[in-house]
């Protein structure tokens, strides 16, 4: 008799949890179609420490992220992307936002012209290089006759081709990052970056060195047409000015 009672209490023990089994699988994939934040907590709230609870909590990190990430595209300001990575060093968008964050920085920094054929020297600021002479001033030409083609022609500013560059992205950690960034920018616009060379360019910061990866040599239009496209499918492009 005393055997009979404890297999009955085993096997009724083996069937509740069973059934709590059973119970807990179906919940799991109640929640999982639902795919919600809220779908998620009230599972996490139910099972605390389940089978299924570490997915769980995987999955509703996974959402906040993707709507706090599209929260920051849709503003597209700065101050957005750098309240992102403060509040997700390490997640899924980090890179992207670091990117953003390093074009934004870009595009405020005041460009500097240099006449063609000359590069400033890297030992001497703007500031302390010493005043170039003026030229002296040029002959005044004697004044075209009425209705001669001289006089009909208008004066045409040259166009500057090739003078201008764009940046697609900055990455902290090693060049090859910056490298397939371009091959999967190569792969999904294939026409629009047509017989472009990409570079990497680094540059020693305070948090480390960020690989940035320019295209140079571009005319203004076509420079300005890339950035265009890629902006209407959210991809981060700068304009470099010359």
């Amino acid at each position: 008799m005393v055997l009979n009672k404890v297999f009955l209490v085993l096997a009724l023990t083996a069937a509740l949890a069973m059934a709590g089994c059973s119970r807990q699988q179906s919940d799991w994939q109640k929640t999982r179609t639902a795919n919600t934040t809220d779908a998620y907590e009230l599972f996490l709230k139910k099972y605390p420490s389940g089978e299924f609870t570490a997915q769980a909590q995987a999955r509703v990190k996974e959402l906040y992220e993707e709507r706090d990430w599209q929260k920051a595209r849709d503003t597209d300001t700065l101050e957005a992307y750098q309240a992102f990575l403060k509040q997700y060093p390490e997640g899924k968008w980090t890179e992207e936002a670091r990117i953003r964050v390093e074009n934004f920085t870009l595009a405020a920094a005041p460009s500097v012209t240099t006449p063609a054929g000359e590069s400033p020297s890297p030992q001497t600021s703007p500031s302390q290089a010493a005043p170039a002479p003026k030229p002296a001033p040029a002959p005044k030409k004697a004044a075209a006759p009425k209705g001669s083609a001289a006089s009909n022609a208008r004066a045409v500013p040259p166009k500057s081709s090739g003078a201008y560059g764009i940046q697609l992205g900055a990455c902290n950690s090693v060049a090859d990052v910056a490298n397939k960034r371009w091959a999967k920018l190569e792969k999904e616009y294939p026409k629009l970056l047509s017989g472009l060379s990409p570079k990497v360019s680094p540059k020693k910061g305070a948090s480390g060195t960020l690989y940035r990866l320019q295209v140079a040599s571009l005319s203004e239009t076509r420079a300005n047409s890339i950035c265009k496209t890629l902006k209407a499918h959210s991809e981060a492009c700068v304009l470099m000015h010359p």
